[in-house]
């Protein structure tokens, strides 16, 4: 068997929900019924093999081919697998995914892994927008896994995030960690205003302070915290620039807050 790749004919228009094309909802079928399951693009219905162009027939195993910027949903609910898309994805990479694995060699849209629940996602780019964080009448964002981004993270990184781990190896946004609930986020860049905006509990990483801190988050002073080298050590050999962190590098300045909450979260600066 080899990957089934889905190579992109022609960039639509306007943008379309590909939830239906991942290894778990693929289980099972051919790729002539694969072929023939239907897509809504704008008031469009289309088959898929109009869309795209499909070889091989291992569902595990999916790969997309193509700027695919207009598709959103890629990977959602996913159990098990492996999605690689060889371009751009659009929003809502990963949304509610329980486990297996997604590597975008290019940028996400906004909302990716919103709901992630585990596995693992993989963006060699940036990604948009409340990355991690929760959508629009949801109460919590990403509740475990780990989101891995090789580029910048916009803002509101983590939105009401609750569990799980998100690592940025270039920069963040305004407000990341806003209404934070639980989960660890580490930002190997610079970090914009307001990180850990009415967060609760959790924990921020960053290696400098950002342009403007709330009036809620309280310097504690240096701190050597030992978790901090189990935790570089879980992160040994990741792409990007947590996989190389001396673990014995566990000296940083605490602050905690957000106190306009009571909050008990923690703002970690590394040393």
């Amino acid at each position: 068997m080899s990957a089934l790749v889905l190579t992109l004919r022609n960039a639509p228009a306007q943008r379309v929900d590909a939830g239906a094309l991942n290894p778990t909802a693929l289980a099972g079928l051919s790729v002539a019924d694969i072929a023939a399951l239907t897509l809504q693009i704008g008031k469009r219905t289309v088959r898929v093999d109009e869309v795209f162009t499909l070889e091989g027939d291992d569902t595990a195993d999916l790969v997309f081919r193509g700027d695919c910027g207009k598709f959103e949903r890629i990977g959602a609910g996913m159990k098990s697998g492996r999605v690689t898309v060889e371009g751009n994805a659009g929003a809502y990479v990963g949304q509610g995914m329980l486990g297996g694995t997604i590597a975008i060699s290019g940028n996400a849209g906004a909302f990716c892994a919103t709901g992630m629940k585990g596995g693992r996602i993989e963006v060699a780019g940036d990604v948009a927008e409340f990355a991690g964080g929760a959508i629009p009448g949801e109460m919590k964002g990403m509740a475990g896994g780990l989101l891995l981004v090789g580029g910048n993270a916009g803002e509101r990184l983590g939105d009401r995030m609750r569990r799980g781990q998100i690592l940025v190896s270039g920069n963040a946004g305004d407000y990341c960690g806003a209404r934070m609930i639980a989960g660890t986020i580490a930002v190997a860049g610079t970090v914009g205003a307001y990180p850990g905006y009415l967060m609760k509990r959790g924990t921020l990483i960053v290696n400098s302070l950002p342009t403007q801190m709330l009036p809620g988050m309280v310097d504690c002073g240096p701190h050597r915290l030992g978790f901090l080298s189990l935790l570089y050590a879980s992160w040994k050999g990741l792409p990007g620039a947590f996989g190389a962190l001396d673990a014995s590098a566990c000296t940083v300045r605490r602050y905690m807050g957000d106190m306009g909450v009571v909050g008990r979260g923690e703002l970690l600066v590394r040393a």
